[in-house]
């Protein structure tokens, strides 16, 4: 509608459609849930075709949503900015108990439920460890089970949806955040923590890979089954260098994802329409 009427179109790809929606639909609806990825795939990509820009996250991003074809009308937007008052550091991470934390929606795609199977096969090699699980959404009884049926029950709190201006002081108690997502524009939450100086573990999808260097801004998951997530969990809690990982990843946030670089950013996409 936005072409017939000559205006100018600018689609921003944050995330896999796809991905998203086969997570979420793929076992559902008789089985015919799969269609639905098909259908939103066949949506996303005549969007793209359609507009005068694609705005991308990061040049990562490109690769990762398969965009490479429309190069010629690819922009980096970066992502939203990060208010880095509220998001401070508090707690610096030596002051900090082990406590490992997932916050974001409860579904399939952020692949909440292979972080809570691995956190028994975290704490048979280190058992000072706690968990916090915030956030709500359809897997939250299934992940309880799967808890119970562990033994680990004791071991991990469920906060529930958080609001926005409480994130920095939970984000202030974790000693790492796990983000095990199998796809992901550049979510806000890993920028949140970052500015927290709260290490992040992430599965390297979508832009991801642009902001967290392993130990050096964070860590990469080589994939996000449960042995991988739990061996990387202890590495993470381990790392000789994790206050210098924090103090770089606050750093990086400062320098790059603030309200004022997003507008610089935002200034160019639009002066080239």
């Amino acid at each position: 509608m936005a072409k017939i009427l000559g205006k100018k179109v600018v689609v921003a790809a944050i995330g896999s459609a796809e991905g998203t929606t086969k997570g979420v639909y793929s076992n559902r609806l008789f089985g015919v849930g799969g269609l639905i990825s098909r259908i939103a795939k066949i949506l996303e990509r005549t969007c793209f075709f359609l507009s005068g820009q694609v705005a991308v996250e990061s040049p990562s991003a490109v690769h990762f949503l398969k965009l490479s074809r429309y190069r010629k009308k690819i922009a980096i937007n970066g992502a939203m900015y990060v208010d880095t008052n509220l998001f401070s550091i508090r707690n610096r991470i030596n002051e900090r108990q082990n406590l490992v934390g997932f916050i974001g929606r409860l579904s399939e795609e952020k692949d909440v439920m292979n972080f809570v199977k691995a956190i028994s096969l975290i704490l048979k090699c280190q058992n000072d460890v706690e968990f916090l699980i915030g956030g709500n959404g359809q897997l939250l009884n299934n992940l309880m089970e799967e808890l119970k049926r562990s033994g680990c029950s004791e071991k991990t709190t469920f906060t529930g949806w958080i609001p926005h201006d409480k994130l920095p002081d939970y984000l202030n108690e974790l000693k790492l955040l796990v983000l095990p997502s199998y796809t992901e524009g550049l979510p806000n939450i890993m920028l949140e923590a970052m500015a927290c100086g709260t290490p992040v573990l992430a599965t390297p999808v979508g832009a991801i890979p642009d902001v967290i260097t392993d130990g050096e801004t964070g860590f990469i998951i080589e994939n996000n089954s449960p042995e991988c997530i739990a061996r990387n969990v202890i590495r993470a809690l381990n790392h000789p260098n994790l206050e210098r990982i924090a103090e770089n990843a606050r750093a990086l946030v400062e320098r790059e994802f603030t309200f004022e670089k997003a507008v610089e950013r935002y200034e160019e996409i639009l002066s080239k329409l």
